[in-house]
């Protein structure tokens, strides 16, 4: 099995949204893509509530039964599709992948 789990702090007003919009819409877009996938688990993504200089603003926690199933999800059209809207909307992103 393999943890992705990526970080991102989001810009203040991105895609004509806030940042608590963008939040959200990245949620949604995201967790859409469970089941949609092959090799992929599970996705789940949360919100920061401390706001903290150090913090993250949203995180993406996923599953995937190997490499071979991150590097399928990685390079899916689904996934690709959602990135733009990603890349719009962060300042900063952090990724670790880790195998079980």
């Amino acid at each position: 099995m393999v943890k992705h789990i990526v970080f991102w702090k989001l810009k203040e007003f991105a895609n004509g949204m806030t940042k608590a919009e963008n939040a959200l819409a990245i949620k949604q877009k995201l967790e859409n893509l469970n089941g949609k996938i092959d090799g992929c688990l599970k996705i789940e993504v949360g919100f920061d509530f401390l706001h903290s200089e150090e913090s993250a603003d949203v995180v993406l926690y996923s599953e995937f039964e190997n490499k071979e199933a991150l590097q399928f999800y990685a390079s899916h059209a689904l996934h690709k599709a959602v990135m733009p809207f990603i890349a719009e909307a962060r300042t900063e992103r952090r990724v670790i992948d880790i195998e079980y």
